[in-house]
């Protein structure tokens, strides 16, 4: 079964990306077709790019870059889940993102994105060339969500509407299918 890693793409206080990311989690899960591995960034707490080697070369010297390459090397496709913060993506992703290089290559990737009136489009938008250029594979249809804070019952849970559901499982079904065809282009 392939490896789904969903990525809680916000590190500040107070956020409302960990229930967001615990709707796709349990989306995920009762879809049943990957293992999770759940990373939140807050937890990782990769310090801001600390190797002295470009990541092509794989030429880690840090063991928090060691353990970051080998999980996401493990995984077969990846979940951003994300808000919009001035325009664009918060900086705790690009620098999760940078620390590697070969470890993204030829993967399935989808996004969770949210904001106010625009639902996070602007920072999906932003996102997009950076997941390009390390040779991940966007799905085409990715959740958006407008002012998320509405959609919290009462425990703080997220609770997805009709569209953002169909959405999710829709980006799943291609996952699978990207997975297979880019499986053996991976090497």
């Amino acid at each position: 079964m392939p490896t789904l890693m969903i990525v809680v793409g916000s590190v500040r206080e107070g956020r409302i990306a960990l229930p967001i990311a615990n709707w796709a989690r349990r989306a995920v899960e009762a879809d049943g077709r990957f293992d999770v591995d759940f990373v939140d960034l807050k937890e990782l707490a990769l310090p801001l790019m600390d190797e002295p080697n470009h990541p092509r070369l794989g030429d880690y010297t840090k063991p928090h870059t060691r353990q970051w390459s080998a999980r996401v090397a493990a995984a077969d496709a990846f979940l951003f889940a994300f808000p919009e913060y001035n325009y664009s993506f918060a900086p705790a992703i690009k620098n999760a993102i940078d620390y590697l290089h070969s470890e993204w290559t030829r993967k399935p990737v989808g996004f969770v994105n949210w904001g106010g009136n625009s639902g996070g489009t602007r920072a999906q938008a932003a996102l997009r060339p950076v997941v390009g250029a390390v040779g991940l594979v966007m799905t085409r249809g990715n959740v958006e969500i407008n002012f998320p804070q509405k959609q919290l019952d009462a425990e703080g849970r997220f609770i997805g509407n009709e569209q953002q559901d169909a959405v999710l499982a829709a980006q799943l079904d291609e996952m699978v299918q990207l997975d297979e065809a880019l499986r053996p282009l991976r090497g």
